[in-house]
């Protein structure tokens, strides 16, 4: 595998890297990345859909952890196996349907189409901005991971407390909290990617859309706060 610590010449008069510039594995890896992405992102948008048609019951807490914990681990231990693929479907699906209760209740509300036409739009352009900016600055994001691991681990921590006590301001206040890390993730990751930090685009695709569903997921309900009375 070439040395992505090379020195890469810059094809423009800004000094900008761009995405042509990468060594070939890196290239492949953040192709390849992207086109699981896609696609499972479209799988868990149409199972949420189906979800919010035949109004599927919202998984218990108890569920959702062992299922979406224990799904991770499965792809985890199968990354570099046939069965890859599927564990990712498989992972992406349960959280497809674990969405789809949510956006419901959003859509419920008042203005509620609005407030998840503007968690998605948001989304995507969060995502799309950070994602460039990693690609064509080629910066390494890595001191960050650190800072975002403990972060998620206090976000975590203070959603449970704001479940069992029942306390929507700390539950906001977590939503908040848990934007700001997604977004710092998908340019973490993104870097990684770039800079060969990541090799495997399962892992890597993995990493990407738990950061956009994360960030989607905060986003609708920090927009829905004005929609619910």
């Amino acid at each position: 595998m070439e040395h992505i610590s090379r020195p890469v010449r810059s094809d423009n008069a800004l000094g900008v890297q761009t995405p042509s510039t990468l060594p070939t594995a890196a290239h492949r890896v953040l192709r390849n990345t992207y086109a699981l992405l896609a696609m499972t992102l479209l799988f868990s948008a149409a199972v949420a859909t189906l979800g919010i048609v035949f109004q599927a019951p919202a998984p218990g807490l108890i569920v959702m952890l062992v299922g979406s914990f224990g799904l991770l681990f499965a792809v985890h231990k199968l990354k570099n196996s046939g069965w890859a693929l599927p564990a990712v479907f498989a992972f992406t699906g349960f959280m497809g349907y674990a969405l789809g209760p949510v956006v419901a209740r959003s859509l419920a509300m008042p203005g509620g189409a609005q407030v998840v036409t503007m968690a998605l739009a948001a989304t995507g352009a969060t995502f799309l901005a950070l994602s460039a900016w990693a690609v064509t600055s080629k910066r390494d994001f890595s001191f960050m991971s650190g800072f975002l691991f403990a972060g998620m681990v206090i976000a975590i921590l203070a959603g449970l407390a704001a479940v069992f006590l029942e306390i929507p301001a700390l539950s906001l206040a977590v939503s908040a909290m848990v934007a700001l890390l997604s977004a710092g993730l998908i340019l973490m990751d993104t870097s990684r990617i770039v800079n060969g930090g990541e090799t495997n685009y399962v892992m890597a695709t993995v990493g990407l859309y738990l950061s956009i569903f994360n960030l989607f997921s905060s986003l609708l309900s920090l927009f829905g706060i004005g929609s619910d009375d």
